[in-house]
């Protein structure tokens, strides 16, 4: 089926994407989650194939396509290894979205090249203190003169090692909650910025995921992402990205998995036929593919919203939300269809079961997604 929200050139571009997933990306998704890293060798294919410059304007060094393409870019990723699709969606949706959106030209032309050109970046929010209730953060940014000095903890950071800078929220006038916090682009070869430990993880092992320790971090006030202490404003909507960059995650890992479930199915005999002629396996694969298709609906009108500059706090929640229950449940569904073998890590469907549960909880949890609908709803 054609898919109605990309133009020509990008359903082409798309399909060497898929290539890419499917011949060089899936053989190796084992290996990356069992050695929890990613070959470099696959980051500069990914580099050398312009997958970090889709999403980025042509004036920056990009090819200036949608953000629909982004979208289906991590959900054709995700189909084959969930942590290498968190490399590119990490870049560009919480690094290269927020300077997008609010970073002067300066930053612009800085850091919006680099990532054009392959650099990674991160998002550094969370602290161990302060994971939903994004405006409780602790880290400090004190001005002395041209410059801030950031202290603090930064934790749960995605891209953690391969990130040559960061998006980090600090805290610029105490007292003032969400109004007193201020957004920055770190670099990582900062002095005083350090890893302190890396953070390993049941899914998604192939990401690297750290601590991040602030100790008297200089960063030039040329650095600031919009404006002193309105950096909530920065985090809110890069998060609106954010959530449906997870929801095409979780799209993709349900698909991985309900792919491998149904060509298992066709092989797999017991009682003298292949088990997919069993009507029970039959209403298990229908009732797996129509919540995908449903996720999917969302999460491309989700993208497409985002792309025309419309308001999608309410539609990013949901995908996010209906997304990744649906990746929970049928990977959950696929692995039963495999049974004993499931259970095994012969097969990758335990190895999506546990990719899968990580989308309910980062971008904020699928409570804190209850709470925004609802805010929404009632406004």
């Amino acid at each position: 089926m054609k898919d109605r929200y990309l133009t020509d050139i990008e359903r082409d571009v798309l399909e060497y994407i898929k290539k890419f997933a499917t011949d060089e990306l899936k053989p190796l998704a084992r290996e990356i989650d069992m050695n929890e890293k990613i070959p470099e060798s696959i980051i500069q294919r990914m580099r050398d194939l312009g997958f970090f410059s889709i999403y980025i304007p042509e004036k920056y060094g990009g090819n200036g396509l949608s953000f629909s393409l982004l979208v289906r870019a991590i959900e054709e990723l995700s189909k084959a290894c969930a942590s290498t699709a968190l490399v590119l969606d990490g870049a560009l949706t919480l690094f290269a979205e927020p300077i997008l959106m609010f970073g002067s030209e300066y930053l612009k032309q800085k850091y919006l090249t680099r990532i054009a050109g392959g650099a990674v970046g991160g998002l550094a929010i969370t602290e161990p203190g302060a994971g939903s209730d994004a405006a409780g953060i602790q880290t400090r940014a004190e001005k002395r003169g041209d410059r801030f000095i950031l202290n603090g903890d930064k934790i749960f950071i995605t891209n953690g090692r391969i990130s040559e800078f960061f998006i980090v929220d600090a805290v610029t006038e105490p007292g003032k909650g969400s109004k007193g916090i201020t957004t920055f682009v770190v670099d990582a070869n900062t002095p005083g910025l350090s890893i302190s430990r890396d953070i390993h993880k049941i899914g998604i092992r192939g990401s690297s995921t750290v601590e991040l320790v602030f100790s008297d971090v200089e960063v030039p006030e040329e650095n600031v992402v919009g404006e002193v202490n309105k950096g909530f404003k920065v985090v809110m909507e890069t998060l609106d990205a954010g959530r449906i960059g997870i929801a095409a995650q979780a799209i993709g890992i349900a698909q991985g998995a309900l792919d491998e479930a149904i060509e298992y199915i066709k092989q797999r005999k017991q009682f003298g036929r292949e088990i997919s002629n069993f009507q029970g396996i039959q209403f298990m694969i229908a009732d797996m593919a129509t919540k995908i298709e449903a996720a999917r609906a969302i999460t491309y009108e989700a993208a497409a919203l985002w792309q025309e500059h419309e308001n999608t706090i309410k539609l990013s929640s949901m995908a996010k939300l209906f997304a990744s229950d649906v990746a929970m449940s049928v990977t959950v569904d696929a692995l039963q269809l495999f049974g004993g073998y499931g259970y095994t890590v012969d097969f990758d469907a335990e190895r999506h079961m546990r990719d899968a549960k990580i989308t309910q909880i980062y971008e904020g949890t699928n409570q804190i997604q209850r709470l925004v609908i609802a805010r929404e709803l009632l406004k």
